[in-house]
C-alpha cells in the first residue's frame, strides 16, 4: 500500500489519511522505471480500495502540500462514488492537488483546521522540447486549470471565471489563505469544531422525521402544519392526531358511546362497627356463646 494513504475501517466509519505527496511525484517519474511501475501500481490499489469502502460515512484527513493532478482528480472521483457522507479535513499547509481530494465532500463537510493555510493556483509541469512541443503543454496546462476550475466552482457556487482568477494571483502561484478566507472564497465550508446552524437544522429535522415514523408505525399521524403553543409540546391533542387503520371512525364513536353512558359511582350507606365488638377478643365471644346456650336450656 501506498504509505501516503492509510486506510482505517471501523465499525460504522472508515478514516482515510493523506500525508505527503499525492500520486506519483514528479522525483519518482525520473527514477528507476522498475520501481516507479510499482509505486503507481500501489497508488492505484489505494484508489480502488477507496472506491469500493461501503461504509456510510468517511472521513478523509488531509496533510499534503499536493502532487500529481491527474493523481488526485482519481482520488475525487473515488470517494464521490462511493455514496458515502464524505467529511474532508485540512490540515497544516494544504495546497495544489490536496485542495481538490477536499472537494470531494459532501455538502457542508469540507473542514479545515483553524491554524491551517489553503493554496489553490495554476498547475505546473516541467518539460522540454521544441516550440510545438511547448505550446501542446501550454494548451494542456490552460485545459488543466479550467478543468480544476471547474471542480471548485461546482462546490463553491462560484463562476469558474471566478475561481480562475482567484488561481492566477501572483503570477499563477496563488495565494495562501487563513479559515476565514478559504470559508469567503467558497473553498471549505467550516472550521474544524464549529458547528453550523443549517447542520444542527438538519438533525432537528431527521429528529422530526424519526418521531413521525415512530407515530405512524403505532396508527398515528402528527399535524405538525398546525401550530402549537410552548405548553403543547409534552402531549398530542387528539385534534392534533388522525389515526391511520380502517377501524378508526367506528372506534372513535364507540369510545365516545362509552364515554357518555358512565355515571357517577355512588357508595351505600352502612353503620360503623361498635367498639366493643372490635375490641372483644376470641376468648370472651366464646363465654358469650356458653352463656347463651346455657339460657335456651
Amino acid at each position: 500500500m501506498n504509505p501516503q494513504i492509510k486506510i482505517r475501517n471501523e465499525v460504522d466509519t472508515t478514516t482515510i489519511d493523506i500525508e505527503g505527496t499525492i500520486g506519483l511525484s514528479e522525483a519518482w517519474q525520473f527514477d528507476n522505471p522498475e520501481s516507479r511501475v510499482a509505486t503507481y501500481e500501489r497508488f492505484k490499489e489505494c484508489v480502488a480500495e477507496i472506491a469500493d469502502i461501503r461504509n456510510s460515512h468517511i472521513v478523509v484527513n488531509i496533510r499534503s502540500t499536493g502532487g500529481d493532478v491527474n493523481d488526485a482528480l482519481l482520488i475525487y472521483e473515488a470517494l464521490r462514488s462511493t455514496g458515502a457522507l464524505v467529511t474532508t479535513r485540512c490540515y497544516g499547509y494544504t495546497a495544489s492537488a490536496a485542495t481538490i481530494v477536499a472537494q470531494a465532500a459532501s455538502p457542508g463537510c469540507r473542514e479545515m483546521a483553524s491554524t491551517a493555510l489553503y493554496l489553490v493556483h495554476q498547475s505546473l509541469c516541467s518539460t522540454e522540447g521544441n516550440a510545438d512541443e511547448l505550446q501542446a503543454e501550454v494548451e494542456m496546462l490552460r485545459q488543466t486549470d479550467r478543468r480544476i476550475a471547474e471542480v471548485y466552482a461546482m462546490h463553491s457556487e462560484r463562476s469558474v471565471d471566478d475561481v480562475l482568477e482567484l488561481m492566477a494571483a501572483n503570477g499563477g502561484r496563488g495565494k495562501w489563505l487563513s479559515v476565514a478566507e478559504a470559508i469567503a472564497e467558497g473553498l471549505v465550508d467550516k472550521a474544524i469544531g464549529e458547528e453550523q446552524p443549517e447542520q444542527a437544522d438538519s438533525v432537528a429535522e431527521r429528529t422530526r422525521r424519526g418521531v413521525k415514523a415512530l407515530l405512524r408505525s403505532i396508527g398515528i399521524v402528527y399535524d405538525d402544519d398546525k401550530p402549537h403553543e410552548a405548553d403543547d409540546i409534552n402531549y398530542i391533542s387528539r385534534s392534533d392526531v388522525v389515526v391511520e387503520n380502517s377501524f378508526s371512525s367506528p372506534s372513535r364513536i364507540a369510545l365516545d358511546e362509552g364515554q357518555k353512558s358512565i355515571v357517577r359511582s355512588h357508595l351505600k350507606a352502612a353503620p360503623d362497627p361498635s367498639p366493643v365488638e372490635l375490641s372483644a377478643d376470641a376468648r370472651s365471644r366464646a363465654y358469650d356463646l356458653d352463656a347463651q346456650l346455657m339460657k335456651m336450656r
